[in-house]
């Protein structure tokens, strides 16, 4: 699934990132609101980890997302 999709389908996206990134809260999705790069910078401020890293994890996410 590409990023526009995902975008497209942001609540449905949004559980399955709520899974995968537990450490997300609901008013962070809410914020985020499907922009990629809004995310990947939520996931590495949350998890402690380099920009690197989040958009490696945002990829398998983005590729893997069965919304």
């Amino acid at each position: 699934m590409n990023w526009d999709q995902i975008k497209g389908k942001w609540k449905q996206a949004k559980g399955q990132a709520q899974q995968k990134w537990g450490k997300l809260t609901d008013d962070d999705l809410d914020q985020i609101e499907g922009h990629r790069e809004e995310l990947v910078g939520k996931v590495q401020e949350r998890y402690g980890i380099a920009k690197e890293e989040a958009e490696q994890q945002v990829s398998q996410f983005e590729t893997s997302c069965s919304c």
